[in-house]
């Protein structure tokens, strides 16, 4: 085989992953789609010493630094298909490529699904936000939003009045139980039952939200949690058992990040309900240590 391992995404997981073994001279075949969930946003923010930079940039830079190794190959495409054969894997790529490794690392993220309401889709990752963390203090001081899509919408309006102004939109979906109510209250979040039908601004600026009943609402951001898919069908492919997340299916892993089918790894959003740059740089880190390990551990069996 040309290859020992083979990572399947290029975001933050995969470089990371990847970083991990060809340090550890190993032959690594990186394959990217190009298309990271990350693109509509202008910065990625609390990623310690890349705060302020766009995702392009730091992935960018990350496979310029990768490359300087010799045991790297990064390939533009996209994997379609992949699938055990025997003791190793192989995979293919929309081009009609092949390649066959010993060990898949999936870092193959994600793809939102986002409610259906006009004017949302085009301000995503710019003025409709799903992350305090990684974009809260750009729109703090302002009026801000918290539009209920999911039953874990109230905790996080909890959470934004430390950024700012907010209301909890509950869309007639989500009503908040007499606990939540309360909690609400002391954070002095206002309830707005009316649902939101359209996003108002102009050149993706957010500027307010017109209400069912007519009313329109001055805001600067709204934050909202989209449904999730996965990216790629490959972890299906392989066989890997699923979770169900509260946004939607992740792949199931074990501590070392290894999947339900042996040799196959995993990182990123596509395994935690928990999303930000530094969490998916983090379990990439792991997976590819732990893939190199396995690789050590087969060869003195």
């Amino acid at each position: 085989m040309s290859f020992e391992a083979i990572i399947i995404g290029g975001n933050f997981a995969g470089l990371s992953a990847a970083m991990q073994l060809v340090r550890a001279r190993r032959r690594v075949l990186l394959v990217d789609a190009g298309a990271p969930r990350n693109r509509f946003s202008e910065a990625s923010h609390g990623f310690l010493g890349q705060d302020g930079q766009t995702p392009a940039a730091i992935m960018r830079e990350g496979k310029r630094q990768l490359s300087l190794y010799p045991t790297i190959t990064i390939r533009e495409g996209k994997v379609v298909r992949a699938q055990s054969d025997g003791d190793a894997f192989t995979i293919g790529t929309e081009d009609g490529g092949e390649e066959r490794a010993a060990r898949i690392v999936l870092a193959t993220g994600v793809s939102d699904t986002l409610p259906e309401i006009p004017g949302l889709k085009e301000r995503w990752g710019r003025s409709a936000l799903h992350c305090p963390y990684c974009h809260g203090f750009e729109v703090g001081g302002g009026k801000l939003g918290v539009l209920a899509n999911h039953p874990h919408s109230a905790h996080s309006a909890m959470m934004i009045p430390d950024w700012g102004e907010t209301t909890f939109f509950t869309q007639a979906l989500f009503e908040p139980d007499e606990e939540q109510l309360v909690k609400l209250t002391a954070r002095d979040v206002r309830i707005e039952r009316s649902p939101i039908v359209e996003l108002l601004g102009d050149n993706l600026k957010l500027e307010a939200v017109r209400l069912a009943d007519g009313r329109v609402v001055p805001l600067d951001a709204v934050f909202v949690a989209p449904k999730t898919t996965m990216a790629s069908p490959v972890a299906q492919q392989l066989g890997c058992a699923f979770d169900d997340g509260p946004f939607g299916p992740i792949i199931r892993i074990a501590d070392n990040k290894e999947t339900t089918v042996r040799g196959v790894f995993a990182a990123g959003d596509a395994v935690s309900a928990m999303h930000s740059a530094t969490l998916a740089s983090a379990s990439g880190v792991l997976a590819g240590v732990h893939c190199h390990q396995s690789l050590v551990m087969q060869s003195v069996a």
